[in-house]
């Protein structure tokens, strides 16, 4: 029986005049204790049909066509039903939580307002519901976590706080919007794990909104495919993924990194390395801030990285791998050796340093809110030009254009803003940013895991590319162990602050040596890894 029934769904958004199609007539089901998947690319409408089910458009929207949830119109019902359906009948959990949850409010406050909006409890009644609602989706030690804000979780602590408050009222469907993009493999198996349990203890039914047709495959009893506003395929997941018939969804089942990087030459010299660096942070309390203990983000790391050879970087968050790569870079504070380019560069003042900055460069996740709003794509990419110099010969337009050009970018867009440009494209700008300063050492921080599989396939080419032609060496950070793989020449794990295994990159994925290694690539690859066994 269905639960949830969409047809000739149809929606536009006013724009400077201008109706601006972006649903067009699409029509799913959503039966009850049934996951149905939404998946296709940024832009192909899954957020914005999942969005209008309970009208949570702005006002420049128009929907069209019909949405009955449970024998109820939603098109066009009044505030009064939509109140009740939202929240109660329907929840949602969305792709980031920290944009989600208020950084201002504890969780219990923020708990708390669904409970005593929707269920009509108070005091104690609420506070046992909340501890109940956290212990249920696997916060440690609720009693004591509620008084916490946002920024003391995790992020995968926070997307289950989400999946709490999306719980609050025992909803019918819980529509979860990219809920697991951003987290580390192991977190994201546990939340897929959790959301699986979820939906058979209480009978609800999902639509899963995503990008990456693993995760489907592992929770989906059905598959919407979308693309440019429109449904172009569908079907139950085996026999989807077995038999594709649209070439888009061909396309989408085929678009995973993959391939090696090309051999590290035998001569080719030491870029960077490290000896036992370690990067402690001081807790500091009372009046005098007196040193009270540590907080031990990397503990001992030893690496070197040569010309045309990457390393790749890889642990859950928290594990010290961004700070290790920030301590290379000499942009926060450590002890032990560093040497770059010959040097030992620890101790070095800023002003000493200076010179090696255009040889040393970084990427970073989100290339949204790494580039500055206010500033057009030439612009952005020629910040550095300003610090360190132009070089002779060309003009800054010239070296702007030439670029552009071998990033993959239209030079004749150079003066738009970032949003004017997709989620690849805006990536491709911060890495022209970093590659027209010419450097021998990029960090790489997470640079594809936003972004769609399709989009990401072409950013690994690009980087390959790029390392080839230049010998760039490369600190790879990341948590898509597919992508490590396709782009590493060498491959370190972290936990807690510690180098637990490092090595080639195909022997520690073919033969990981510690539990801890073993149990990120069953999380990445969804296999049994055995002591030894070949992947």
């Amino acid at each position: 029986m269905s639960l949830l029934t969409v047809k000739n769904l149809g929606v536009t958004f006013r724009q400077d005049g201008a109706e601006i199609p972006a649903v067009k007539g699409v029509s799913f089901k959503v039966g009850k204790g049934e996951t149905v998947a939404l998946v296709g690319e940024s832009g192909s409408g899954k957020s914005v049909s999942a969005l209008s089910t309970v009208s949570l458009l702005p006002e420049s929207a128009t929907i069209t066509g019909s949405v009955t949830y449970d024998d109820q119109q939603m098109v066009g019902a009044s505030d009064k039903l939509l109140r009740k359906v939202r929240g109660n009948d329907i929840s949602f959990i969305f792709q980031e939580p920290m944009t989600s949850l208020n950084p201002l409010h504890t969780l219990e406050k923020q708990l708390r307002e669904s409970i005593e909006l929707h269920q009509g409890l108070e005091g104690d009644a609420v506070r046992k519901r909340i501890i109940e609602l956290l212990e249920r989706v696997g916060i440690p030690d609720p009693e004591t976590r509620i008084k916490s804000y946002p920024h003391q979780l995790s992020g995968g602590q926070r997307q289950r706080v989400m999946i709490a408050m999306a719980l609050a009222n025992d909803p019918d469907l819980l529509i979860a919007d990219e809920p697991t993009t951003a987290l580390d493999v192991t977190i994201q198996a546990q939340i897929l794990d959790l959301l699986a349990d979820l939906k058979a203890s209480e009978g609800m039914s999902m639509l899963f909104i995503t990008h990456d047709l693993g995760i489907v495959r592992k929770i989906a009893d059905r598959v919407y495919v979308m693309k440019d506003g429109e449904i172009v395929e569908e079907g139950r997941t085996e026999e989807l993924f077995a038999n594709p018939r649209h070439p888009y969804t061909k396309m989408l089942l085929s678009a995973q990194a993959s391939g090696h990087p090309e051999p590290v030459a035998q001569d080719a010299p030491e870029i960077a390395s490290t000896e036992d660096l370690r990067i402690w942070f001081p807790i500091q309390r009372g009046f005098l801030r007196r040193t009270v203990g540590h907080i031990k983000a990397v503990n001992a790391a030893t690496l070197s990285v040569r010309a045309g050879e990457t390393v790749g970087i890889v642990g859950e968050s928290g594990s010290g791998k961004t700070t290790l790569a920030l301590a290379v870079m000499r942009l926060i504070s450590s002890d032990g050796q560093i040497v770059f380019l010959g040097d030992n560069i620890q101790g070095w003042k800023s002003r000493e340093l200076r010179r090696l900055r255009r040889d040393m460069q970084i990427v970073f996740q989100d290339p949204y809110g790494s580039l500055s709003p206010r500033m057009t794509c030439a612009e952005i990419i020629t910040e550095g030009l300003d610090v360190h110099g132009i070089p002779s010969g060309k003009s800054r337009e010239e070296l702007v254009r030439d670029i552009m050009i071998e990033v993959g970018l239209d030079p004749t867009t150079m003066h738009r803003y970032p949003h004017e440009f997709s989620g690849g494209q805006r990536q491709r700008i911060a890495i022209a940013r970093a590659m027209i300063l010419r450097p021998k050492l990029l960090v790489l921080d997470e640079p594809t895991s936003a972004l769609d599989m399709t989009v990401q396939q072409q950013i690994v080419k690009l980087l390959r590319d790029l390392q080839k032609k230049y010998g760039l060496a490369y600190l790879f950070i990341s948590h898509d162990l597919r992508v490590v793989r396709a782009l590493a020449h060498k491959v370190m794990v972290m936990k807690s602050g510690d180098v637990v295994e490092q090595g080639d990159v195909d022997q520690v994925f073919d033969a990981p040596e510690t539990d801890y290694t073993k149990a990120l690539m069953a999380a990445a690859f969804d296999i049994e890894v055995a002591d030894g066994a070949s992947m």
